[in-house]
């Protein structure tokens, strides 16, 4: 599978620059999902018109899996400023079934009432289980059943394509 990681970016960028201007976004809040959606979240700061810092959201708690899969956790710190009333753009790196962006959007909540939320994704899978779109898609692949896509990163950021079985 032959992808480039940069060109994906740079629409992903493209395409937020424009989706901001359209919706006559200002000053919105970059919300970078732990971890790879964080790592994604950095290399869009340039596109959104902001004055405020990355934040980011640790969703662990959040995940209806978490009392199933028997989970250790590495939990990572949430930091979000003031949502109430303002956009909010939530960046991971992959969305596949759609748990991981409503788990997102439960914590988003709890901390208060946003404007709107608008989704940016560098890979959409296609294997979706909850009603979830992404406004804003680097690439969509499409995989076997028995591959992911695994971010590596921060500096240089990379992925791979693995196999689960």
């Amino acid at each position: 599978m032959k992808l480039d990681l940069e060109r994906s970016l740079a629409s992903m960028r493209e395409q937020l620059a424009s989706y901001c201007e359209k919706k006559k976004i200002e000053d919105a809040i970059v919300v970078g999902i732990h971890t790879g959606g964080v790592w994604v979240a950095e290399h869009l700061m340039s596109a959104v018109p902001t004055n405020e810092p990355l934040a980011t959201l640790d969703i662990t708690f959040y995940r209806d899996d978490f009392t199933k899969a028997g989970l250790n956790p590495k939990v990572n710190q949430t930091l979000l400023p003031a949502i109430e009333d303002r956009h909010v753009i939530l960046v991971d790196d992959v969305l596949m079934s759609g748990r991981t962006i409503r788990a997102a959007m439960n914590e988003i909540f709890d901390f208060g009432r946003p404007a709107s939320i608008t989704l940016a994704i560098l890979y959409d899978l296609g294997q979706h289980e909850l009603p979830i779109a992404a406004d804003i898609v680097g690439e969509r692949l499409t995989l076997n059943p028995d591959q992911r896509v695994k971010l590596t990163g921060p500096q240089p950021l990379g992925f791979s394509v693995i196999n689960t079985d």
